[in-house]
C-alpha cells in the first residue's frame, strides 16, 4: 500500500502523469518527449528521474539515444488513473496528437534523404536544369481545378497555377497588390485568373465553390488563423483540399517588422489541431524545408480534405 500511495503522490503532478500517459502508448527518447510537450530538457528528465525511482518507467540504452517506456507490472496499480487522465487531463489529447506527429517523424527515412537530395540539386550546372522548369513541369500535371490562392500578394504563384488551373481566384487585403496583379493578369491574358479585395478570414467566395484552398506563407498574417482555416473549409467543395505553406514556430521577432507577421510560425501540432477543429479529414503534416542561414527559418506544409 505504501508503495502505491507514493506512485499516486508522484503522479499528482500533471507533467509526470502525462509523461506517464505517453510512454504507456510509446517507448520514446528525452528529446521526443520534448517536442511532444513542448518542455525543457531538465524538466523532463527530472520528472523521469522520479518516475523511475518509483518504478513507474524503464529506460534503455540504444547507441547515444535513451528509450524510456513505461514499466508494464507496475501499470496495473495506477491505471484506473492513467483511464481518468485520459478523458479528464486538458492537455492529453493534444499530447497524444503530438505523439503521432512524433512517431511519424522517427519513420520518415524518405524526407531525410530527399533533403540531402535537395541540397545536392543545382550544386552542379546543368544546362536547363532549374527549379523554374520543374516547377512548371509539375504544375503540368496538376488536373484542371478552381483554385482559391488566400493572401496571393501580387500572385506570382496565382500566374503559375493559371497556367493549367481551370480558374485561379487570388485574395489579398491591399488595394495596391490586386491592381498591379490584375493589371498583370491582363497583360500576360491569364483569362482565368482573377484578383479579389478581401481578407483571407472572411474571403469573398461563394461556399462549396473552389477545389483547392492555398495558403502559401500567409496564414502568419491572419489575425485569427483559425478564423481562416474555417473559412477555407466553407469555400471548398466535399472532396476538396487545403493546403498550407508556412513557417514552422520561431522566436525571430524581427520578422514582425521587417516582414509584417502576427505569428511566429505554427507548430506541426497547432496546424493539426487548427485543421481538425476545421472539421478537415486525412489531415497530414511535416517539415519540408530546413535554411542553413541564420535564424535558420523551417518550412512546414500541411493538407487535408474537406469530408463533406
Amino acid at each position: 500500500m505504501a508503495s502505491l500511495v507514493k506512485s499516486l503522490r508522484i503522479l499528482s503532478d500533471p507533467t509526470r502523469l502525462r509523461l506517464l500517459l505517453l510512454l504507456a502508448d510509446e517507448e520514446l527518447t528525452v528529446a521526443e518527449l520534448q517536442d511532444i510537450l513542448g518542455m525543457g530538457q531538465s524538466r523532463i528528465s527530472a520528472s523521469l528521474a522520479l518516475l523511475k525511482r518509483e518504478a513507474l518507467v524503464n529506460d534503455r540504452r540504444v547507441g547515444k539515444n535513451i528509450f524510456y517506456s513505461a514499466r508494464v507490472g507496475a501499470l496495473g496499480s495506477v491505471g484506473p488513473v492513467l483511464e481518468a487522465a485520459r478523458e479528464e487531463l486538458p492537455e492529453a489529447q493534444r499530447d497524444r496528437t503530438a505523439l503521432g506527429l512524433a512517431l511519424r517523424k522517427r519513420k520518415d527515412l524518405a524526407a531525410g534523404y530527399f533533403n540531402k537530395l535537395a541540397g545536392k540539386f543545382g550544386r552542379t550546372y546543368i544546362p536547363g536544369r532549374s527549379w523554374q522548369a520543374l516547377a512548371h513541369s509539375l504544375l503540368r500535371l496538376m488536373p484542371p481545378m478552381v483554385i482559391a490562392d488566400l493572401g496571393a500578394g501580387e500572385g506570382t504563384l496565382s500566374q503559375l497555377l493559371a497556367g493549367s488551373a481551370k480558374k485561379v481566384i487570388a485574395i489579398d487585403s491591399s488595394e495596391k497588390m490586386v491592381e498591379f496583379g490584375t493589371n498583370l493578369a491582363l497583360e500576360n491574358k491569364l483569362h482565368n485568373l482573377e484578383y479579389r479585395l478581401g481578407d483571407i478570414e472572411t474571403p469573398p467566395i461563394d461556399d462549396a465553390s473552389v477545389d483547392l484552398a492555398l495558403f502559401s506563407q500567409a496564414l502568419h498574417h491572419a489575425a485569427s488563423p483559425q478564423t481562416a482555416v474555417n473559412a477555407a473549409h466553407r469555400i471548398l467543395r466535399p472532396g476538396g483540399r487545403i493546403v498550407i505553406l508556412d513557417l514552422v514556430s520561431h522566436s525571430y521577432e524581427q520578422a514582425r517588422e521587417l516582414y509584417a507577421h502576427v505569428w511566429l510560425g505554427f507548430s506541426e501540432v497547432e496546424l493539426h489541431e487548427m485543421l481538425q477543429e476545421a472539421g478537415f479529414s486525412e489531415i497530414d503534416v511535416r517539415v519540408v524545408a530546413r535554411e542553413k542561414q541564420a535564424p535558420n527559418f523551417q518550412t512546414v506544409l500541411a493538407t487535408a480534405v474537406r469530408m463533406r
